[in-house]
């Protein structure tokens, strides 16, 4: 994630987002809605009653049974996609900027339009980009300000500085036919960058150079790790699903969020060395699924705050922020508009931005929120306002700025597509 402060050895720059361990977005659209309800805000805050129930059409089942049908179809005749299940919603054309009304969101300075669309990005990203599941990795060192994510099928996808050019990094085969369902970046005590990925469909966190080259893969904890709380010794000594949402990192520990399992606690992995990388995991764990103040119905993505005294955990079923102490003590909520889902929430110099897979008016596409102190100071809608009719959710955003513009990358996911947006001014 995006830090206020200037960088220092050992400080993580982040993205900058089930009982069977399946992601709920992985599921057809009708299941979805039912799952929704049974996530919804009331189970966890009894005082938030006005949950909204989707009212299924039979057009829009139809149409989400012969969307699901042909992707079965696609996958059977090219297997190698099978690691990350087809999105279930039809895919719109990938529009060029130019295609696109001239239409802006926002509020004040906080006002945004298109500066580039899922085109943007290299043929063999555009190809896949159906399948987007993921999230972006800022790298914030003084005269750096790359960005850094993946898409299954296509690899690792480096974005220039000044957001005019793309690359496809050469990627591993293990990462490239899984999906990244995040991607965060770090650097070591001598300032060496690595990025982390935590690859949800294969139970795996990898670890990478910036070129893309692979240099260390976390498997899945088992019976043979002894973790701090009983419960989490017991779900995966019993075989229970291992599926890392999201990974941070600050002072030698990777944080790794299982929101996409009944666990739900957040993990930690003790960084011993980098040269030859050594990653274990450790004993500290916290969270874990409930609905007493400090537990998590979905822990999606997970953030170190600026001032790298917090762990920053997007509790995306209750429409909350919640934080934690490095230790894992819980400290206070952040708390968004009723029926925001969000997946993970960046940060840059005074600013926070979550970008969210519903919004309180499902009809709208979700948003994106701008906050400063807690509270939000600006909404963008792309799909509603900006006319980017794939970003019906948002997977992810992060806060990137250029020569004093502020710039929002942004995935959308199923489908998945991609986008640039450019503030308005100064």
């Amino acid at each position: 994630m995006g830090k206020s402060l200037p960088i220092s050895p050992g400080i993580s720059h982040h993205n900058s987002d089930e009982k069977t361990g399946q992601p709920l977005e992985n599921t057809p659209g009708t299941c979805q809605a039912l799952r929704d309800a049974y996530d919804s805000p009331s189970r966890k805050n009894p005082k938030l009653t006005q949950e909204r129930v989707p009212v299924f059409k039979k057009n829009q089942v139809a149409s989400n049974l012969t969307v699901w049908l042909l992707a079965l179809g696609f996958v059977q005749s090219h297997p190698h996609h099978g690691a990350h299940p087809p999105a279930s919603a039809p895919l719109n054309a990938i529009l060029e900027t130019s295609q696109l009304p001239l239409a802006t969101s926002g509020q004040g300075d906080l006002t945004f339009r298109v500066a580039f669309t899922g085109t943007h990005l290299p043929p063999g990203a555009v190809s896949v980009l159906n399948s987007a599941h993921g999230g972006f990795a800022i790298d914030r060192r003084e005269g750096q300000g790359q960005v850094y994510f993946a898409l299954p099928g296509a690899g690792i996808i480096k974005i220039s500085s000044d957001l005019q050019s793309t690359e496809l990094l050469e990627t591993s085969t293990p990462m490239k036919n899984a999906n990244m369902h995040n991607t965060t970046i770090w650097y070591d005590q001598d300032g060496t960058p690595f990025l982390t990925f935590p690859g949800n469909s294969v139970g795996q966190v990898f670890t990478t150079t910036l070129d893309g080259q692979l240099i260390h893969t976390l498997p899945a904890p088992d019976s043979n790790n002894d973790f701090d709380h009983p419960t989490v010794n017991s779900y995966f000594g019993s075989g229970g699903k291992f599926a890392p949402t999201d990974v941070d990192y600050l002072n030698h520990r990777l944080y790794v969020a299982t929101g996409y399992s009944t666990l739900d606690y957040v993990l930690t992995a003790a960084v011993g060395s980098t040269n030859p990388m050594n990653i274990q995991w450790g004993s500290l764990v916290f969270g874990g699924r409930g609905d007493r103040p400090g537990q998590l119905i979905k822990g999606h993505g997970i953030t170190v705050s600026p001032n790298q005294r917090r762990i920053d955990v997007a509790d995306r079923s209750v429409s909350e922020i919640d934080r934690f102490t490095p230790l894992g003590h819980y400290r206070s909520t952040w708390h968004l508009p009723l029926g925001s889902y969000p997946c993970d929430i960046d940060y840059h110099k005074d600013l926070a931005i979550v970008g969210c897979l519903h919004g309180p008016d499902r009809s709208k596409g979700a948003p994106i929120y701008l906050l400063k102190n807690g509270a939000v100071v600006s909404t963008i809608m792309p799909k509603e306002e900006l006319g980017l009719e794939n970003f019906q959710h948002i997977h992810n955003a992060v806060l990137h700025e250029v020569k004093g513009k502020l710039y929002i990358i942004a995935q959308a996911w199923n489908p998945g597509d991609f986008a640039i947006l450019e503030q308005t001014s100064p």
